[in-house]
């Protein structure tokens, strides 16, 4: 286990960076379960979560700017999905831009969009940013009192298993969480 500890003090940072740059909510959850464990910091676990978020958000921003008119039109099987986005997207660009991340199906598809709505990159940039520090906060909270609580219920447990039976049944409860909210979206 102290192996594991020593890979995580290390590269864990890059790691959060990484996950972040795309997806990232079960790993920014990790991050903070791994600074409530003190393998991190807290205050850096935040910040490279957030700069992740916002730089892979940018690349899909400016990816939607140049290509994104062909890249929605290759998506014929989402047009319903899409249109629904690009009103929101007309109707509410700055609520959209800072809420894209929360939405389920939009986290890729939503900055690609907003790109090819020609939304200015100097309403764009700062409303992403301001979405990825809201979002880097809740997620990354959510795992380090996660992660609070599990340690007390874990407290009777052998140490060299608790870390272990942590990350095993955060992950489930994500999966189960994201397993719920897709089979709620698909119903629409």
């Amino acid at each position: 286990m102290n192996e594991l500890a020593h890979y995580i003090t290390d590269y864990g940072y890059w790691a959060l960076f990484i996950g972040c740059l795309a997806e990232g909510e079960t790993i920014t959850m990790l991050g903070g379960m791994a600074a409530h464990e003190g393998l991190l910091q807290l205050p850096w676990v935040l910040a490279v979560v957030a700069l992740g978020g916002t730089l892979g958000d940018q690349l899909l921003y400016f990816a939607g700017r140049r290509f994104g008119g062909k890249a929605i039109a290759r998506l014929k099987s989402q047009q319903q999905r899409i249109e629904r986005a690009q009103k929101l997207i007309a109707r509410h660009p700055m609520l959209f831009v800072i809420g894209v991340r929360f939405m389920y199906g939009f986290r890729i598809i939503g900055p690609v969009l907003i790109g090819a709505s020609r939304l200015p990159p100097s309403r764009f940039i700062p409303l992403n940013l301001l979405g990825a520090l809201l979002w880097a906060t809740i997620f990354v909270l959510i795992g380090y009192f996660g992660g609070q609580a599990m340690e007390g219920f874990l407290a009777g447990i052998d140490k060299k298993f608790s870390a272990l039976l942590l990350v095993v049944v955060a992950v489930a409860l994500i999966w189960l969480l994201r397993y719920w909210w897709r089979r709620r979206h698909a119903n629409e």
